[in-house]
């Protein structure tokens, strides 16, 4: 499985001993290619780091409830990212954090390996290695912080071309 946790992102800025404390909380698990690891709506509160493998991050593009003439869409998922182990992504941490519905699915899509935490275990260790755990959550922290900027770009640009595409009719 996991031979290198130093390469894992999550991981690089702790210390040896301090990861050796922090891989009794993680659990590694095999996913076969075809299941859904994660789904979109759900409630969990499980973190997830890809270690070997391939997964596809997927969105629907309507909201529950919502129904709109899209016949000729076949697919209304929208693919977010496809990941690959050897980079070791994480997922699931805003859910870690606070245990709330799933903001997308995620399937595996070649046989994969996973390490995999939960919040109960997350906080106990936080709770009894403070200065090991601030570093995780700062590393988690500054992921999230990364994800929203990138996704205030995002939606810059499509309210900009939504606007440009109305003020043309």
């Amino acid at each position: 499985m996991v031979d290198h946790w130093k390469s894992i992102p999550l991981f690089q800025n702790l210390e040896e001993e301090e990861l050796q404390q922090v891989k009794p909380i993680f659990a590694s698990i095999a996913v076969r290619s075809g299941t859904d690891i994660i789904s979109e709506g759900e409630e969990a509160d499980e973190m997830f780091i890809l270690v070997d493998g391939r997964v596809r991050i997927t969105k629907a593009m309507l909201m529950k409830g919502m129904s709109m003439p899209l016949s000729e869409i076949k697919n209304t998922c929208k693919v977010l990212a496809n990941l690959e182990g050897s980079n070791y992504p994480i997922f699931g941490e805003i859910a870690l954090i606070d245990r709330d519905q799933r903001s997308a699915t995620v399937t595996v899509v070649e046989d994969s390996e996973f390490l995999v935490t939960d919040r109960m275990k997350f906080f106990e260790f936080i709770e009894s290695h403070p200065e090991t755990g601030s570093k995780l959550l700062m590393t988690i922290s500054k992921r999230m912080a990364s994800t929203i900027r990138r996704n205030n770009n995002e939606l810059v640009k499509l309210t900009t071309a939504l606007a440009l595409a109305l003020s043309r009719k």
